[in-house]
């Protein structure tokens, strides 16, 4: 690819690094974007920089000046982003750094067949997630990210008494007349007995002559039938009791972020107002003041629970729990990420799991303390519920955090 193909990336590096900085787009004239080369566009927006994030500015340049070399700095790129998320730092906060870099690479990686990308797997991850939450304008085509493939586990239902197989009947019942009959019999060799001639020197009445063996196939008859009882209770007791505490209890739904301020009284928590769809705008409480700023948060969309209980969190009131993934030690905290396309307040499904939501969670019962061990992302970031995918219209939810804990 020749340098004129990476005409549309300058103007989306101003664009999106004004939209970072704060500052008006419309003060960076298209005359001085066309003639600038990028590290020259950056220095005149970004009036101090670091040497870390030159480094990826010339990277940049690089990138568009050296016709044929693309596979062997994409190779290094995809190397560098093996262990991280975003281009600087361990957390999840795009740089200036992600932005430029970004906004080069994507031309030529969209000129690549699918054969082709898979073979920079971090590259297209954090392409996927860079292109979601950073605002790069209209000049900048979004790179198709091939999803990964779930077939779910299937949830057969359990087959009642009625709907066993026919043949099992068939032997139940065979069994149940050969022992009517051979009770029959004994029945009749009992009878029997009681016509033999009485012994005079132990006289005993004749029904106190059941042999043993009679005896004891009665009495493990007896304790069969009280197990059995038994048995098809426990069952049922456990399945009642699971049906209380699975995910369909939950009401999880698409949002959307409109505002997010800080906590008037609390350093550790935001205060956000979320948009779920049909005028259905609602006040949540987060701790995520260590990890984002209130802008950051703006336009984002997120997946949260909206059927706990109502209440006030250092004196606010928070109608809902945004759901975050987090690492083991919680350095790295980061909302799930609902897929492009999914619908404002559209309810998460999982399959095998279609009960109706609870009107409103019932604090007492602990019910989120005895869910959420079961929520996690896998090995590729899909956020699941024991291993069934987050589910919407548009696909599965996600995160930049494989194999974590969902609070």
């Amino acid at each position: 690819m020749a340098a004129a193909d990476f005409a549309g990336s300058k103007q989306a590096i101003a664009y999106a690094l004004c939209k970072h900085l704060r500052l008006d787009p419309d003060a960076v004239s298209s005359t001085s974007i066309e003639e600038s080369d990028i590290v020259s566009l950056f220095s005149h927006i970004v009036k101090s920089s670091e040497d870390e994030i030159m480094k990826w500015v010339e990277f940049s340049s690089s990138f568009v000046g050296k016709d044929g070399e693309h596979h062997l700095l994409l190779d290094n790129l995809n190397q560098d982003l093996s262990q991280k998320s975003v281009l600087l730092g361990n957390g999840f906060k795009p740089s200036a750094a992600d932005i430029v870099v970004f906004a080069t690479v994507q031309v030529f990686m969209n000129h690549l067949g699918e054969y082709e990308l898979q073979k920079y797997p971090h590259v297209l991850r954090w392409m996927d997630y860079i292109q979601n939450v950073v605002d790069f304008g209209t000049t900048v085509r979004k790179i198709n990210v091939a999803k990964s493939v779930f077939n779910p586990p299937s949830h057969p239902k359990k087959a009642n008494k009625e709907d066993a197989d026919p043949s099992s009947k068939k032997v139940v019942s065979g069994q149940k007349s050969v022992d009517k009959s051979d009770a029959s019999v004994g029945s009749k060799k009992a009878a029997g007995e009681t016509n033999a001639p009485e012994n005079k020197a132990n006289p005993t009445p004749a029904k106190n002559n059941k042999p043993s063996g009679d005896k004891k196939k009665s009495q493990e008859k007896s304790a069969g039938k009280a197990n059995e009882g038994v048995t098809d209770k426990a069952p049922q007791k456990t399945a009642e009791k699971d049906s209380e505490c699975n995910v369909s209890i939950l009401n999880i739904q698409v949002g959307l972020i409109r505002k997010a301020w800080k906590h008037p009284s609390a350093d550790s928590l935001l205060v956000e107002e979320i948009d779920l769809g049909d005028g259905n705008v609602r006040q949540v409480v987060s701790g995520l003041a260590k990890y984002f700023s209130p802008d950051d948060l703006v336009n984002r969309h997120v997946v949260l629970i909206t059927n706990v209980k109502p209440g006030k969190l250092r004196d606010i009131m928070s109608a809902g729990l945004v759901l975050c993934a987090s690492n083991k030690d919680h350095s790295i905290v980061e909302p799930l990420i609902p897929p492009e396309g999914a619908k404002l307040g559209e309810r998460i499904s999982f399959a095998g799991f279609d009960g109706k939501p609870e009107d409103v969670l019932n604090p007492k019962k602990k019910q989120l303390d005895k869910i959420t061990p079961d929520l996690r992302t896998d090995e590729n970031g899909i956020a699941t519920y024991r291993g069934i995918p987050f589910t919407t219209s548009a696909g599965a939810c996600r995160s930049s955090v494989p194999n974590a804990d969902i609070k």
